[in-house]
């Protein structure tokens, strides 16, 4: 079947999809504006004239109001109309795991950033990068089993930081999904071309576009929306064919790591820092891209059949192998072959080749491939939750928060997301996508750390005044020195710097474990040593965003601001009215 029929069958399958999404169980058409501006504000042009003029008083509410972890557990899901069905266990989210993280990054990024920043000591970087990203793995278990709901880190974030601060964070994940997934299938067409010896852009169309936008991708189009499908078809399909990819991947991982170690040269280890320190923590930054697919568990709580055991162990279990699978793979490539040497954009293929092995090309290619096509899978399932639960809040319109009764998964999220995907990944390339990742990332993996302080130290009519106010001026403090170290490191200022930020910040961690008592124990399974390892990985996370480039954080101030834009047109006034309960009885 021509690719162009190809695609145009998976939108038919798509758009039927989403008709369905679009009729409820009794027959009742799932539109107009109950689905799409609910809420008093939007019931005429002078009430929504009303609420733009109540906007300040409004904006005050929603800054300060924190979501009942009740009503976000049990009520708001009643908004999707349908159930999740409870179909994984701790097997299916380990694998998962695999799925959502081990892709594009670790086969593109260690020999661009070994290459270019680290050298031999890319090792290290990953090991910094997965030290870090367990961190919030601790700090997002904890919340997944406590507030098992679609959400993920938006619904955490809306519970103890409130809905202005947990908006933000929605509009970066979402964003983050959208480019993410793009760049993912990017990379699945240029791993496809090389698996049949063609070069990566042999099967993309040239235009005139602008550069960046002119190499059209009609096969990221396409698997997006096959993952997508897939998607919307079951999630018990989805983990049954991620698992058995996920295996297949593992063999070739493994046959990746022991051919590079009966191939090690030592002698390429040395000089192991040819660009110093500095340079393994701007590669550690770079490749924190590789672990990011994590957080998709905690998004999969209302589908797993017991949260409280079978998250933690996905999570913790999955991730601390995917660690040092890594650091193996990494070291593997630098012993392979020289890091001067080694190809920015097909490290692993042409290191074997260097030592004679071609043919490993093709496995390398096959295991890449494996490897993007899980993280589609699994990234279509995670984005739809996301989208879902912020749909419930109505900070988006709730049409896209409805669960179809047929198949227990969010049809209109899922297929609306993949449509943008699709489109993205159709006309931008890898370069321009990759630029918007990490720092979203690194952000709202600081906010989690952020809110499991609040959530262990601050309850509501239990906390008194004091302890609120040493409270919030010690998790400033802690921000503060953050920033500041992250600041005379990309600055080179010398030692001073450090010598004040850093004791400052052990002070202030220690005030906080000292003066703060906690107000709150996890009732199940809990972060250990509160409140220095959320302290920890609020440090390392914001130095980890300082060692990235300054336009990222210009797209990223960019991006911020659109999305409050948007917040106080629309998501703000219907939040507000679905908070109040405005209209929504």
């Amino acid at each position: 079947m021509p690719a162009g029929e190809l695609n145009n069958e998976i939108v038919s399958l798509l758009d039927r999809g989403l008709n369905e999404g679009i009729v409820a169980d009794g027959g009742e058409k799932r539109t107009g504006k109950k689905y799409f501006l609910p809420g008093e504000s939007f019931k005429s042009w002078a009430s929504y004239g009303k609420a733009l003029r109540q906007t300040p008083q409004r904006f005050k509410d929603r800054a300060l109001s924190r979501a009942d972890e009740k009503k976000e557990t049990e009520e708001i899901r009643k908004r999707s109309e349908n159930e999740m069905r409870r179909t994984l266990n701790w097997w299916d989210l380990t694998w998962f795991g695999f799925g959502a993280v081990i892709g594009t990054g670790i086969f593109v990024l260690t020999g661009q950033e070994a290459h270019n920043d680290a050298g031999p000591a890319i090792v290290v970087s990953y090991a910094l990068s997965g030290f870090s990203c367990m961190l919030c793995v601790f700090c997002y278990t904890e919340f997944a089993v406590e507030i098992p709901v679609a959400g993920g880190s938006f619904a955490y974030l809306r519970v103890e930081l409130g809905d202005l601060i947990a908006f933000i964070a929605a509009g970066n994940i979402i964003l983050e999904c959208i480019v993410g997934g793009a760049a993912v299938a990017r990379s699945w067409t240029s791993y496809f071309a090389t698996l049949l010896n063609y070069s990566p852009d042999d099967f993309r169309i040239h235009t005139n576009l602008a550069s960046g936008f002119n190499l059209l991708d009609p096969i990221a189009l396409t698997v997006v929306l096959l993952a997508s499908l897939t998607a919307i078809l079951s999630t018990r399909v989805t983990s049954t064919l991620n698992w058995i990819a996920s295996i297949v991947n593992s063999f070739i991982i493994l046959f990746i790591i022991v051919a590079g170690f009966i191939n090690a040269n030592t002698s390429n280890l040395t000089p192991f820092l040819p660009y110093g320190v500095k340079g393994v923590f701007k590669a550690a930054a770079i490749v924190y891209f590789a672990y990011g697919g994590f957080e998709t568990i905690a998004t999969m709580a209302e589908e797993t059949k017991n949260p409280s055991k079978d998250i933690p162990l996905g999570l913790l279990c999955s991730m601390s192998i995917i660690t040092v699978i890594y650091c193996l793979m990494a070291l593997a490539l630098v012993l392979m072959q020289s890091y001067i040497d080694l190809d920015v954009n097909a490290a692993y293929s042409l290191a074997f080749q260097s030592i004679g092995w071609k043919w490993a090309k093709y496995i390398v290619a096959l295991g890449a491939l494996k490897g993007i096509t899980t993280v589609l899978l699994v990234g279509a399932v995670g984005r739809a939750r996301y989208m879902t639960h912020i749909a419930r809040t109505h900070m988006i319109p709730p049409w896209f928060g409805l669960v179809n009764e047929k198949t227990g998964t969010p049809i209109n999220g899922t297929a609306v997301l993949a449509i943008a995907t699709a489109v993205v990944a159709f006309f931008s390339s890898l370069d321009v996508l990759s630029n918007l990742l990490s720092i979203s990332t690194l952000f709202i993996f600081m906010l989690i750390s952020v809110a499991l302080l609040v959530r262990r130290h601050y309850v509501k009519e239990i906390t008194c005044r004091k302890h609120a106010f040493l409270l919030t001026t010690f998790i400033v403090v802690i921000i503060c020195c953050s920033i500041g170290t992250s600041v005379f490191w990309a600055l080179s200022s010398g030692w001073i710097g450090y010598c004040i930020a850093l004791p400052v910040w052990f002070l202030a961690t220690a005030g906080l474990a000292v003066f703060v008592p906690q107000c709150r124990e996890a009732k199940v399974w809990g972060v250990p040593m509160v409140p220095w390892i959320p302290s920890l990985s609020i440090f390392i996370n914001v130095f980890l965003m300082g060692s990235l480039d300054y336009e990222s954080f210009i797209r990223f101030g960019i991006c911020t601001a659109l999305m409050l834009v948007y917040y106080v047109f629309f998501g703000l006034h219907s939040s507000f009215d679905a908070f109040h309960d405005v209209g929504n009885q």
